[in-house]
């Protein structure tokens, strides 16, 4: 079995087309069609439904990616067993805009210092597109501070629940008590983070759902920001724990929850289910894994 046919395959599956494996390759289209063409005889089945331009598994394709990956991997790894530096590997890494400033702070100066082949490229998108990018090959990896995702689709490197807070200043007159009210919030200057990601939509979905309208002063990705400025006494906000706990600790602000709001947050990291995981990708994931859960 040629392993180029096998390598061409694994390209396909995750691209869903064999004009865009032929430009990644540096093939020409004819040629990416004979290698699975050849591959499909030599195994006794068909691989992809070809509909118009769009390519899809077959239940069967399905199954050999699994091992075409795996065979992929090893063949990887002979490469970089044998050779004698290291060759620059680019992993595309997406996640919102207020996770971006962390997850670089967490991971970026680890990865670059025990693995320097490996470049990252950062890309911030809203929760919809983040999965858009993910089905459609434009990124490896996506990290999300959102509910559970749980999809086929998707596989999960690495997940954690963390804590969410509503937070005013220590000062505040709401700071003597533990539970806000809807009445509460409603005459509150809200710091939020930016409309339509992770923790903020649970928030604004909750409040929708109770027909309560808030007023946001600002709107942010900076979530140590948000967080400083609440200590300062501009207003109330919604964040995480981890971004909070240092202003906690200091006793400047004062974590408290809503009456009926109940949200349960998740920093997920995940891949496609269909994606081959090169050695330095699974690198990236470990560190991740590591370092930011």
């Amino acid at each position: 079995m040629d392993i180029r046919n096998l390598t061409t395959f694994v390209h396909v599956a995750e691209l869903g087309n064999f004009s865009r494996a032929a430009e990644r390759l540096g093939y020409s289209q004819p040629t990416i069609s004979v290698q699975i063409r050849q591959l499909e005889q030599e195994l006794g089945f068909r691989l992809f439904d070809r509909i118009g331009h769009a390519v899809r598994l077959t239940d069967k394709g399905r199954d050999i990616l699994a091992y075409a990956q795996q065979v992929c991997i090893l063949c990887q790894q002979i490469v970089d067993d044998t050779v004698e530096e290291e060759r620059e590997t680019l992993i595309r890494v997406a996640t919102s805009d207020s996770l971006s400033a962390p997850l670089l702070f967490e991971c970026f100066p680890y990865i670059r210092a025990k693995h320097p082949n490996i470049h990252l490229e950062l890309m911030t998108a809203g929760t919809e597109d983040l999965f858009h990018m993910l089905d459609h090959n434009e990124a490896d990896i996506v990290c999300t501070l959102d509910s559970h995702i749980y999809n086929t689709n998707y596989r999960i490197a690495g997940e954690k629940k963390v804590g969410v807070h509503f937070i005013v200043p220590a000062r505040s007159h709401l700071a003597n008590r533990d539970v806000l009210t809807k009445d509460d919030l409603m005459a509150q200057d809200m710091l939020l983070t930016e409309k339509g990601m992770s923790y903020r939509r649970l928030m604004d979905e909750w409040l929708a759902k109770e027909s309560v309208e808030v007023r946001p002063v600002l709107e942010a990705g900076q979530t140590d920001l948000i967080c400083s400025l609440v200590e300062q006494g501009m207003g109330c906000a919604f964040l995480p724990d981890h971004v909070t706990d240092e202003a906690a600790a200091r006793g400047t602000i004062k974590r408290m929850t809503a009456e009926g709001f109940h949200p349960e947050l998740w920093k997920q990291i995940l891949y496609h289910r269909e994606k081959w995981v090169s050695p330095s990708m699974q690198t990236v994931l470990d560190i991740m894994t590591e370092r930011w859960l």
